[in-house]
């Protein structure tokens, strides 16, 4: 389907996707990607959204732990987490042609630090990733194709 008629040189924009491809800016992807409206796209390393997990999508964003005090082991809680400046509102997981949850404590840090975190199929992500970007929010799109049929 293509989505994008027009496209904006300047910023990453998902023009088509189809059974097990993405198409994004005219150029045509076969497996997972991640990008944003500015800067690189990204191949990802992911088969499904199963493979997941919190650390995964902590270095995806670029997160670090935060300094620490030395004593801080006592009020148990887990390390903290600093939030880049330039981190995205939101985190848009595209899971194929089946919408497919991640499990709370791989959502958790995430939430903690105020980006917001939404799962839903491929298709969709694609069209709400066009909609977030045009209107210049910090969206941050990570899309499994899927499996062709």
């Amino acid at each position: 389907m293509l989505l994008q008629k027009d496209l904006n040189p300047a910023l990453n924009t998902v023009t088509a996707y189809g059974d097990g491809f993405l198409e994004i800016n005219r150029v045509r992807y076969d497996g997972a990607v991640c990008f944003s409206p500015e800067g690189p796209v990204r191949d990802v390393a992911l088969r499904a959204a199963a493979d997941i997990d919190a650390a995964f999508l902590q270095e995806l964003l670029g997160l670090k732990p935060a300094a620490r005090d030395p004593l801080a082991f006592l009020d148990e809680q887990p390390p903290a987490i600093e939030r880049p400046d330039d981190a995205p509102e939101v985190l848009l997981i595209g899971t194929g042609p089946r919408q497919t949850f991640l499990r709370p404590d791989v959502l958790r840090p995430l939430l903690a630090l105020g980006i917001g975190v939404e799962t839903m199929t491929t298709q969709a992500a694609a069209r709400t990733y066009n909609i977030l970007m045009s209107e210049e929010r910090r969206v941050l799109a990570l899309l499994l194709p899927g499996d062709p049929a």
